[in-house]
């Protein structure tokens, strides 16, 4: 997961070096015993704020509220730029979800821009046809370019500042374009992510051009530039996204990338190509659409609806968790209340969901108070729930009815981001947007400066006709990413999201359970220690949650163990992003305080 702090302010951005437009990336040594600011993981003021992983996205986003920009164009703005500053975690080759609460009408908005599969895509895409087993999945499988879903991010920010913003596209990708062709100061999470895949990169001429100049990643205090980049925001601000984009040379060299991927020469990655088109690419659209809603302790919760299961997941789980009262719990049974929750939710999460135009869902099942009940049962009052559990069966009505299993292996990658944005109008952005695996694909399209997803790899990679989420032309693979905007009788309380792959839906879960139930501050309640239980054998905690919870819930019975993946060696659970709202117009913008770095928080006007 690509998550970190950025050393600099925007006004850093005025280098001394003089840089000049090129064709190819430009490393300028930066200046000697420049200041750095210090780390603003919280914010406390009026008239607008913004939240991100990153200094120079979150300041992006304040000077577009300061320029007058309303939410959708300041959040788009600040996307924009966290494709520069985090090109390995969120960028124009990706997709996301994008939640609007317009306060005029009191409704909140969504936009799916989920990548969609090739219209070509066969469900043997996975398999290796020399051996007619599975692909290995890394690093194979994920660096390939059957594995790159059609992007849906410049639809998304199109579509969104078109239908809600007050300014031109050209206008909110400016800042970013700027950002891309003067470059930022590298830290060492920049350098360490471009190390971690040093192999994949080097396998692709026009990668390691971009970020392993001279064969090694950019020294940390340099400045690293993009003008291949810049050159796309403009050309795509000039044209729009259709032709700049979709069509043209942009889209010319997305395909040729994808369906004949230019490997360099003894590169031993096998990388199996893909089947996109340019109508693919031509044909690509989001879907708009009204946000989830569900109840919890007298709020509403409007969550991710389509092709994430994040709304029904997170929904599902507080609804179950509503059946009990945490603030009366000792600790540890509150935290096996959550725990057990979690793993109900995502049980019913791998039986049920998958894109709604394939998949007929049963949402309104699956966040009813009946069905919670039902859930609910399973859990005893101070005995862990054994895991993995078996689906709730939707049909019937009796308490703890069950199914049979549907247990699939859990792909879904950690490299994402999310922003939460917030205008003095009472407009709120809340936007989770991802390549999938740091670093994606590990292929940039050449003279183009972004890398493609490689986010096919969230569809089940053995294809069973019964699995919600097989792999289908068209489709949208399943996706965990959780915005959530929370109020209370109409009226803004909590903005909150995160990246983290599957761990999404337990981090907004618990962080939300952390402010209404057991008494932390928003801030407070994203610097708390996590864990997470996805319906697995083990509980995923983190080291400071195994230290201080850890022997409460091992003695009711879960099994523990540190968070850490084959992809990354953190031990760390997300890192959300969220601002909460009083009823006097003032806002606290949070960030982490720690995780992967600390975040950036920032307010218009603060306020002590």
């Amino acid at each position: 997961m690509s998550v970190r702090r950025r050393a600099m302010t925007w006004s850093g951005l005025c280098l001394a070096t003089t840089l000049v437009m090129s064709s190819t990336p430009l490393v300028y040594a930066a200046e000697a015993n420049r200041p750095q600011p210090p780390k603003v993981p919280t914010a406390v003021g009026t008239g607008g704020a913004v939240t991100t992983v990153d200094n120079y996205a979150t300041e992006v986003g304040l000077s577009v509220l300061r320029d007058g920009g309303n939410a959708v164009d300041a959040a788009v703005a600040t996307a924009a730029a966290l494709g520069v500053t985090e090109p390995y975690s969120a960028g124009i080759g990706g997709g996301g979800y994008f939640m609007y609460y317009e306060a005029k009408t009191k409704t909140v908005h969504t936009l799916d821009g989920r990548e969609t599969a090739p219209r070509a895509i066969r469900p043997d895409a996975f398999i290796d046809p020399k051996t007619g087993k599975p692909y290995q999945f890394t690093p194979h499988l994920v660096t390939s370019g059957v594995s790159v879903g059609v992007p849906g991010t410049p639809a998304t920010w199109e579509d969104a500042v078109r239908r809600w913003g007050t300014k031109k596209l050209g206008q909110v990708l400016e800042p970013a374009a700027k950002l891309a062709h003067d470059g930022f100061v590298v830290d060492e999470t920049f350098r360490s992510q471009t190390l971690d895949n040093k192999d994949r990169f080097a396998a692709f001429p026009d990668t390691a051009a971009l970020f392993l100049p001279k064969g090694d990643a950019p020294a940390v205090g340099t400045v690293f530039t993009n003008p291949d980049l810049a050159a796309t925001y403009r050309l795509m601000g000039a044209k729009g996204v259709a032709e700049g984009f979709y069509a043209g040379p942009v889209a010319d060299g997305i395909v040729k990338t994808v369906n004949a991927p230019k490997k360099t020469p003894g590169t031993t990655l096998p990388v199996p190509p893909g089947s996109m088109t340019a109508q693919d690419l031509k044909g690509y659209r989001t879907v708009a659409g009204r946000a989830l809603q569900s109840g919890y302790r007298g709020y509403t919760v409007h969550g991710m609806n389509g092709s994430s299961a994040g709304g029904t997941t997170v929904g599902e789980a507080l609804r179950i968790l509503e059946k009990v009262d945490l603030t009366s719990l000792p600790a540890d049974k509150a935290q096996h209340q959550y725990l057990a929750a979690s793993a109900l939710a995502f049980a019913d999460r791998a039986k049920y969901t998958g894109d709604p135009a394939f998949v007929k869902v049963p949402t309104d099942r699956l966040l009813s108070t009946d069905f919670a009940t039902q859930r609910a049962c399973l859990i005893a009052a101070d005995k862990a729930l054994v895991t993995p559990v078996k689906p709730g069966d939707v049909t019937a009505t009796k308490d703890c009815h069950t199914t049979a299993p549907a247990e699939k292996p859990d792909t879904e990658n950690i490299s994402t981001t999310n922003l939460t944005v917030a205008d003095k109008w009472g407009n709120i952005v809340e936007y989770t947007l991802s390549i999938e695996q740091t670093g994606g694909s590990g292929m940039v399209v050449p003279g183009r400066g972004f890398l493609l997803n490689n986010e096919l790899t969230d569809f089940t990679t053995v294809y069973d006709a019964k699995d919600p989420n097989r792999i289908e032309p068209g489709k949208r693979p399943r996706s965990s990413m959780s915005p959530t905007i929370i109020t209370r009788d109409g009226t803004p309380f909590l903005a909150l999201g995160s990246p983290g792959g599957s761990t999404i839906i337990t981090t907004v879960l618990q962080t939300i359970v952390n402010r209404l139930d057991l008494g932390m501050t928003t801030p407070q309640a994203l610097a708390a220690p996590r864990a997470s239980l996805r319906n697995t054998a083990e509980v995923t905690a983190e080291p400071e949650y195994i230290t201080s919870k850890g022997p409460g819930i091992t003695a009711m019975g879960y099994k523990v163990k540190k968070a850490g993946d084959a992809f990354t060696s953190a031990s760390q659970i997300g890192a959300a992003t969220a601002i909460e709202f009083d009823q006097a117009g003032g806002m606290t913008a949070a960030a982490e305080p720690v995780r992967r770095g600390g975040g950036s928080a920032g307010v218009l006007t603060p306020r002590s």
